[in-house]
């Protein structure tokens, strides 16, 4: 309910392979640079040599293996951007946490996954950066 054009946000920046299906590696949630903006966040990853991922990536990675996502130790999927008619990036990147059950989510979503947004110039101390170390169409 917070993110009504999340179907707008496409990979920025992140080389995906030519294929509806291939294999991301190395996969990992960053907790590591929690408290960092995702301006800061984005040359680190590259200094690694990680690449960010895509919100359809992370969705997929809770999917497979749900444990990932816990309290207080959740991801943003900075390879995703909605880029304004003008060709500038908006100013929100996709995140995925548990839903507090307050506000918009209400009290029955409490505890569910969520998918909104954070600012590309804040920090939050329990979101970390979504990143792989590769994509390929086999493993």
């Amino acid at each position: 309910v917070d993110m009504t054009d999340v179907d707008r946000f496409a990979p920025d920046g992140v080389e995906l392979p030519d294929a509806p299906l291939y294999l991301v590696t190395g996969v990992d949630r960053g907790g590591r640079m929690a408290n960092r903006s995702p301006q800061e966040a984005l040359p680190a990853l590259a200094r690694e040599g990680r690449s960010p991922l895509v919100l359809t990536e992370g969705i997929h990675w809770i999917l497979q293996r749900p444990e990932v996502l816990e309290r207080d130790r959740c991801f943003m999927t900075i390879g995703s951007r909605l880029r304004k008619p003008n060709g500038t990036p908006d100013a929100r990147t996709p995140a995925i946490w548990i839903s507090n059950g307050t506000g918009r989510d209400g009290r029955e979503r409490r505890e569910a996954p969520k998918v909104g947004w954070c600012w590309w110039g804040n920090r939050h101390t329990w979101l970390g950066f979504g990143s792989t170390t590769g994509r390929s169409l086999t493993g």
